[in-house]
């Protein structure tokens, strides 16, 4: 099954301090941005005593889709280990809209939403598949990082390929279609 948010704009979403909304930034960059989906079941060690999901939890289930994210950007952790490159996150903003319980199936897609040249944004959302729930959303800015310095890196010239073309404008490029 082929959830709407994968192959058309989701409704218009504002979530709260970001200057545009997720549907613009989610399809304003000039190549098919790299997604991820993983799937997990909620454990007894996600929830409070009632049975439902921690708030923290939810970004460890965005940390597991981050790492996997990472991965198809070309980061992969023996590579990180190796360079002492890293990215890190700089800024978390999440929307929490329906409590998850103990025992729920759920399915986090992600796909990078925006680069710029030292900084980038992933946009997430968990959702629970066997009614269609968004559970959660969510959108992280990450800066890569050498270690032991911390110092700030520019991204990977290769991933110019999914900057906005006019960043003035807000990108002349609309995206249509989003591949999975």
């Amino acid at each position: 099954m082929v959830l709407p948010w994968l192959t058309q704009p989701p409704p218009q979403l504002r979530l709260p301090l970001i200057s545009k909304t997720l549907t613009e930034s989610l399809w304003d960059v000039s190549e098919p941005a790299p997604r991820i989906r993983t799937e997990l079941q909620v454990m007894f060690f996600d929830t409070d005593c009632g049975g439902v999901v921690h708030n923290i939890a939810y970004l460890r289930f965005i940390e597991i889709a981050r790492t996997l994210l990472a991965e198809k950007l070309g980061l992969t952790l023996s590579e990180m280990a190796e360079t002492q490159k890293y990215p890190v996150v700089v800024r978390t903003e999440i929307d929490y809209r329906r409590p998850a319980k103990l025992g729920d199936r759920l399915v986090i897609e992600g796909c990078l939403d925006r680069v710029e040249r030292a900084r980038f944004w992933c946009a997430f959302q968990v959702i629970r598949p066997k009614d269609n729930t968004v559970m959660a959303q969510c959108r992280q800015m990450l800066a890569l990082i050498e270690m032991p310095t911390g110092k700030m890196l520019r991204l990977p010239t290769d991933w110019g390929k999914y900057r906005q073309l006019d960043p003035d404008v807000g990108g002349s490029a609309k995206r249509t279609e989003m591949t999975a």
